[in-house]
């Protein structure tokens, strides 16, 4: 490991228009579960498997069911940012890093004080009323018993991308020029098993793809670096 750590030092030592892009295996260390490992939310019982619960149909034909989940599964406020967070954010304060593309919804990102945060999925932290658009907050929708209702009567949905919906055009766009400009790609922490988020890689046309996960991904064989180590621990040994 020692020897792929010290290339990556090195690809982050001489580039400075370096893009992040990650998933769920970011925020494990966080102690939030991702979806598709041994211990993930894929293979924990319930009534409705969570890609059904967490589908637009679900939503609306269902909410109780819905925010029961939600509440329990989705809703983490003791997370804290982990070494790949903070690591991140001094990158983009060296001026190494020029965005961050998460799959999440956590707003860990944020937390660690990175600033030029692309969110695809949307952000459990954004909540709003369907009827009116009057705008909620994490703490609200924590503490909220049973459906959360707006004092219009229109019930709140989360401003996250729910299976069914489409990706905010406007971040996909910004996400799209972010990667296509990079000159390092660094993919962490995700399956890049869901698309269209995954499909982003393909406007990557720079110099170096690296790919930091546990778990094989379909990009492997296309990276210059590929790193199977937690990912905080791998940022942990990056100097900057």
């Amino acid at each position: 490991m020692a020897n792929d750590i010290a290339k990556l030092q090195k690809l982050i030592d001489i580039n400075d228009n370096i893009v992040f892009f990650g998933g769920a295996g970011v925020s494990t260390e966080s102690g939030i579960p991702d979806f598709r490992s041994q211990d993930g939310l894929y293979n924990q019982k319930y009534d409705f498997p969570p890609e059904t619960i967490l589908s637009h149909t679900f939503f609306m034909n269902k909410p109780e069911e819905f925010y029961r989940f939600y509440q329990e599964k989705m809703l983490c406020d003791t997370a804290k940012p982990n070494a790949a967070h903070l690591k991140l954010a001094q990158l983009e304060q060296a001026g190494k890093l020029k965005a961050v593309i998460t799959q999440n919804i956590d707003n860990l990102h944020q937390m660690a004080g990175s600033k030029k945060v692309l969110e695809l999925h949307g952000s459990v932290y954004r909540n709003y009323c369907m009827k009116c658009g009057k705008f909620y907050g994490f703490a609200h929708m924590k503490n909220v018993k049973g459906v959360p209702v707006c004092e219009c009567g229109g019930m709140i949905k989360p401003d996250v991308v729910l299976y069914e919906e489409g990706l905010n055009n406007d971040v996909l766009r910004e996400s799209v020029h972010a990667i296509s400009n990079a000159n390092v790609l660094i993919i962490g922490g995700t399956s890049l098993a869901v698309y269209p988020a995954a499909g982003l890689i393909d406007y990557f046309h720079g110099e170096h793809l690296v790919v930091l996960n546990k778990a094989p991904t379909p990009r492997d064989r296309y990276a210059s670096l590929l790193i199977k180590e937690p990912i905080g621990r791998v940022f942990s040994q990056i100097m900057i």
